[in-house]
């Protein structure tokens, strides 16, 4: 899977449940777009949509904050980075 279709994949699941227009390096949570509730929901995308595990260590806002962050910590979590 390519690094474009990570970001689509990522900002379909993001809207579906926000109905902003999201820029790929807005961050969700400052914007006031996703609150807590949110990012736990996101976690459960991140592993069910690109299998891959999201580890205690992993639950750093920073990772989650955006379109670019998000598929940038997929990419490292799943060796293509």
């Amino acid at each position: 899977m390519t690094a474009i279709e990570v970001k689509e994949q990522i900002r379909a699941f993001l809207s579906r449940h926000i109905k902003s227009k999201i820029e790929d390096d807005q961050n969700l949570f400052s914007s006031g777009l996703a609150n807590s509730l949110f990012a736990m929901q996101l976690v459960l995308f991140v592993e069910k949509q690109f299998k891959i595990k999201v580890e205690n260590d992993d639950l750093d806002l920073k990772n989650f904050n955006s379109v670019t962050a998000i598929a940038v910590f997929i990419g490292r979590k799943s060796g293509r980075a």
